[in-house]
């Protein structure tokens, strides 16, 4: 074998190494980073149906709804925030704040009558329509003047609607549904796209692809929303989300874990159901081999329960002894 020839293999076997890695890392980067550099990473906390995250949604409405008004500084007690829910008159809550809180409830209906549609720019300007309904001049509408963030000298830009279009898109593309919810929250947050009500959109949008891949809800508890703010205004300041995402994600969802299913111990209303019979029906039963459970008293009817495997013997033992009594009393 020649040297020249050695040479040649060398050199195209470290070519063919450079061309491999270079795939197998492009391969990597497309799978684990996103459009803005963002890690793409993370596994799902929950996994529930879509009916359950619904129902769980639901069920804790009024609690989300609280948490969220408190995180934009709305001064409202849990009990004032569930009347206020129910319709009741709340004389001593101003009246934006009886506004906010009916709007938030409606958003919400909003979001969960529309659950499978996929979250877009024109769907974000509508929840912000019903967040903000009644509250500020043109709601839904992107902001076309300057705004100031409490606690940071920071100011976001102007948003321009082609933008900020492209960004959710490429937000969307995240494979992951619950760092997709996280980043699409905190990337709007920190857009501050409209004139009010920016994290309550924010948040709504993110809950919309939550539930809508049933992995959770995303709702701040009272007592870390200060420690929540402090990292909101580090994002703002850096656009580094790694350290409140992960926040969020250890501290901020609710969901229904999966229960490993136990069928030895697991009761199904459906194998029984109950009967009411007389001391001689009861007899004649068990005569015929039925297991019951239940107290039988001589005098009157009692309630048993039976096996509903049982009932079509059941009935037609019953319905036999019955029939033979009528015809006795005839005779």
């Amino acid at each position: 074998m020649s040297v020249e020839y050695l040479f040649f293999l060398c050199w195209f076997l470290l070519v063919v190494y450079i061309v491999s890695s270079h795939f197998s890392l492009t391969l990597y980067a497309q799978k684990h980073y996103n459009y803005f550099g963002w890690s793409d990473y993370m596994e799902n906390k929950f996994q529930m149906t879509l009916e359950d995250n619904i129902f769980l949604a639901k069920r804790n409405i009024v609690d989300i709804i609280w948490k969220s008004a408190r995180l934009e500084g709305l001064n409202v007690t849990f009990p004032d925030t569930e009347a206020i829910y129910r319709g009741s008159v709340i004389s001593d809550v101003e009246v934006n704040t009886v506004i906010a809180i009916n709007n938030l409830k409606h958003a919400w209906q909003f979001i969960l009558d529309t659950i499978e549609y996929p979250i877009d720019y024109p769907y974000i300007c509508k929840i912000n329509q019903y967040v903000e309904y009644n509250l500020i001049p043109n709601a839904g509408f992107i902001r076309n003047f300057p705004v100031s963030i409490g606690g940071t000298r920071w100011k976001p830009e102007l948003p321009i609607e082609s933008k900020i279009k492209e960004e959710i898109e490429n937000i969307k593309t995240i494979a992951n549904p619950t760092e997709r919810a996280i980043t699409m929250m905190l990337h709007l947050m920190r857009r501050q796209m409209f004139g009010d009500g920016n994290k309550r959109t924010s948040m709504l949008s993110a809950n919309q692809i939550m539930i809508s891949n049933g992995v959770g809800i995303i709702s701040i508890p009272i007592e870390l929303q200060r420690d929540f703010s402090k990292m909101l205004v580090e994002f703002y300041e850096t656009n580094k989300m790694d350290d409140i995402k992960e926040f969020i994600y250890h501290s901020c969802i609710d969901g229904i874990p999966l229960q490993k299913k136990e069928s030895e111990h697991n009761y199904n209303p459906n194998d029984d159901y109950y009967l009411k019979v007389s001391f001689k029906e009861a007899t004649v039963l068990e005569k015929n081999g039925i297991s019951f459970e239940g107290t039988v008293h001589e005098q009157g009817n009692s309630v048993i329960r039976i096996k509903t495997s049982d009932k079509t013997k059941v009935d037609e033992i019953i319905n036999s002894y019955r029939n033979n009594n009528s015809i006795k009393n005839l005779i």
